[in-house]
């Protein structure tokens, strides 16, 4: 298949690994779900106009996710990925919760693949030219990761843990926030581009080291309490992808 040059594209191909997952049963069409429902989303409010270039925004977003498709078509296909996506896409067949299988494909896709997606997406221009519409996808994905968050509890029925444990500051249930993963995005996008054509991959080797430490506490947390309340939820969950998936969707 070739790659991506538009939104529409970059939605029917998610949908083809959709399909696929479902039809294998893969928990990689977690992740690959939850990138749809954002990306249909950010499609959304490009049509609206609502960005200050909407044109630039969808090119972005298009190299963006590209990132992500070129990794998952690779993988299967035995070649060399990043550190961090050969990682998330190995635990696939791990007795992980939905949140920890959806949360490694989030890292792979917003610590690593965005701030070089960005940087690569305004070589030769200013980049602090994009930044406001960088910001604004901000507040759309904010806006669907509380969303995702109620849906979830519908496959995964201890749900409602990981927001017992959240209060208590001491016990984080892992450290991950799409807004601080996109800050920090931000700031290796800077880093990325101000090092110029030629000069970027050992900076991108780094950020994909770094990311994958991060991956590897998603996996299994430090504490041992946490890991043993992920193990309890991961029993009590939903196992059916296609289930799953149609359960998340419903409205």
């Amino acid at each position: 298949m070739p790659r991506a040059t538009n939104i529409q594209q970059v939605l029917e191909q998610l949908d083809a690994i959709i399909d696929e997952s479902i039809a294998s049963n893969s928990r990689l069409g977690l992740f690959a779900y939850i990138y749809r429902r954002t990306t249909a989303e950010i499609a959304s409010e490009i049509a609206l106009g609502n960005f200050e270039d909407n044109q630039r925004l969808e090119i972005l977003d298009v190299a963006f996710a590209n990132m992500y498709l070129d990794a998952y078509r690779d993988f299967k296909n035995g070649q060399t990925v990043s550190a961090v996506w050969a990682y998330a896409f190995s635990q696939a067949t791990e007795p992980l919760t939905i949140l920890q299988h959806i949360l490694l494909g989030m890292n792979a896709h917003i610590n690593l693949d965005l701030g070089v997606s960005t940087a690569k997406t305004m070589t030769g221009l200013e980049i602090s030219n994009i930044e406001a519409d960088f910001n604004k996808v901000n507040d759309i994905l904010q806006q669907i990761t509380n969303e995702l968050q109620s849906r979830l509890s519908r496959v995964s029925p201890l749900m409602f843990i990981l927001d017992v444990i959240g209060k208590n500051k001491d016990e984080q249930i892992i450290d991950f926030s799409m807004r601080k993963a996109r800050e920090q995005s931000w700031n290796s996008a800077n880093l990325i581009w101000s090092l110029g054509v030629g000069h970027e991959e050992e900076a991108i080797h780094k950020i994909d080291h770094v990311v994958l430490q991060l991956s590897k506490l998603i996996q299994a947390p430090n504490s041992r309490i946490i890991t043993f309340l992920l193990r309890l939820m991961q029993k009590f969950e939903t196992k059916d992808v296609r289930t799953i998936i149609s359960k998340l969707k419903a409205d």
